[in-house]
């Protein structure tokens, strides 16, 4: 599953950490998580899987359109 930027901030929100903390602990440019994060730029795949693997060690779980409810993409805390 590949992470939407409205997940990424949202994640970032449960666990309160700044787009500054999240390219220091997934290893990624700063403002490749401002531009994704804004919609103006879609990174590479292995570039997401290291957001997600980042805020997943956190305890962020994502979750697909409609995973627990009749809803879209969302996520939540373990």
């Amino acid at each position: 599953m590949i992470i939407s930027p409205a997940q990424c901030r949202a994640a970032r929100a449960l666990i309160g950490w700044s787009q500054a903390k999240l390219a220091k602990i997934a290893k990624v440019a700063p403002a490749t998580i401002a531009t994704f994060e804004a919609g103006k730029r879609l990174p590479y795949d292995r570039t997401l899987d290291d957001l997600k693997d980042a805020l997943t060690a956190e305890g962020v779980i994502f979750l697909d359109d409609g995973a627990l409810t009749g809803g879209g993409q969302g996520v939540r805390l373990k």
